[in-house]
């Protein structure tokens, strides 16, 4: 299996980094290939204009999809984001590594989400979710959190961590056609014991061996609401 782990890590000897050994290990250990886009160390770039294009459709006007299906086209990609490009196609696993930012993904990845996943690359007109680019591969979530795990249970102080993620798992990850794995997650490890973070990497090594057996998850698709007349009032 080829597998992809991209990585947003600022600090390289905190627990995200101590997650990310971890995985390059036990995968390898495996018979894996695994590749790593480590953006920090990368100095990876995540605002996304006219830098991303070697080509133009139209000089006068940005208009990002129209210029990322032209690229696509025309192989105008800049060079460098053709070769993150040329591993997520390469891919059958991808997984996001990252610290839980504002309930969201560190600007790093999102940026990398921003340019990298381009229209026609990624995705494109019919092709989405059952039809996605990506069906057949899938992804998965591996994050920590500053919170404990109670606060992210219903009712808890920052909301269920499912409903957190959905932008990531749904939004993302189906949209463009992967199957989707649980997350991983890492509760509060900078406020627990060396023993308890011991643990946790014990228990992510243990789910990196079970990886091949796992069923993805299932997610309700949105269906439209009903329009309401604006005689009546009445549901039609």
């Amino acid at each position: 299996m080829n597998v992809l782990i991209v990585a947003a890590i600022q600090e390289p000897k905190n627990f995200n980094a101590a997650m990310l050994a971890v995985a390059r290990e036990a995968l390898t250990a495996q018979g894996h290939s695994v590749q790593i886009s480590d953006l920090y160390d990368m100095g990876f770039d995540p605002v996304s204009d006219r830098r991303n294009f070697l080509t133009s459709k139209d000089p006068s006007y940005l208009k990002q999809q129209v210029e990322e299906v032209y690229a696509f086209e025309q192989n105008g990609f800049e060079s460098f984001l053709q070769g993150e490009m040329d591993k997520l196609l390469w891919c059958d696993l991808l997984i996001f590594q990252f610290p839980l930012w504002w309930f969201g993904l560190p600007a790093i990845l999102k940026g990398w989400v921003d340019r990298v996943f381009a229209m026609g690359v990624a995705y494109g007109y019919g092709r989405h979710y059952d039809k996605g680019v990506f069906k057949g591969k899938r992804a998965m979530v591996v994050t920590t959190t500053g919170g404990p795990e109670v606060s992210y249970l219903p009712g808890g102080a920052y909301g269920e961590m499912d409903v957190i993620l959905f932008p990531i798992q749904h939004g993302i990850f189906a949209f463009c056609g992967f199957d989707v794995l649980a997350p991983f997650v890492a509760w509060s490890p900078a406020h627990g014991s060396t023993e308890d973070r011991n643990q946790t990497l014990d228990r992510y090594r243990e789910r990196l061996h079970l990886l091949d057996g796992e069923q993805p998850l299932t997610f309700e698709r949105f269906k439209a609401a009903p329009r309401i007349s604006e005689n009546t009032n009445a549901l039609t």
